[in-house]
């Protein structure tokens, strides 16, 4: 079992852990985004590093790994959205992980989310219209998937 991690920049040094704990524990196969794994080598989780097109307005690098991580989605089994708090807001999901929940979707992936849908989010229609499946912080509830 295949399962591709969708999540903001923000949270991916918990990606990484979740991760670990999912190799480990449960001996599934984990995909990280491009960035985290970059993250996760250098062991430096600070945002701003990885985000040149803030700076420049150059988005290729932006488009790049959009279209890596779809195709991540794409040859995985299932996607966890990795979801903490962001900017005030419980339980984040934003637009570039509302897209990869699409193709998932579109795809007919199993769409497993790590805590709760962020009611106060502008997608909270959207994000439940794609029927994820809230693990409500409980990584064990993905045992039943092998």
């Amino acid at each position: 079992m295949v399962i591709t991690i969708c999540s903001s920049v923000n949270f991916y040094k918990q990606a990484v852990e979740v991760q670990a704990e999912l190799e480990k524990t449960r001996h599934f196969k984990v995909v990280l985004p491009a960035t985290a794994e970059i993250m996760k080598q250098s062991r430096d989780y600070e945002v701003s590093h990885y985000k040149p097109w803030f700076k420049s307005g150059d988005y290729n690098k932006k488009t790049k790994l959009t279209r890596g991580h779809f195709n991540k989605v794409t040859d995985g089994d299932a996607i966890l959205v990795v979801n903490y708090e962001k900017n005030g807001q419980q339980n984040y999901i934003g637009g570039a992980v509302l897209m990869e929940m699409g193709v998932a979707f579109y795809l007919n992936k199993k769409i497993f989310i790590l805590n709760e849908i962020p009611e106060d989010s502008a997608f909270a229609e959207e994000i439940k219209a794609l029927r994820p499946v809230v693990l409500h912080g409980n990584l064990t509830e993905l045992s039943h998937l092998k």
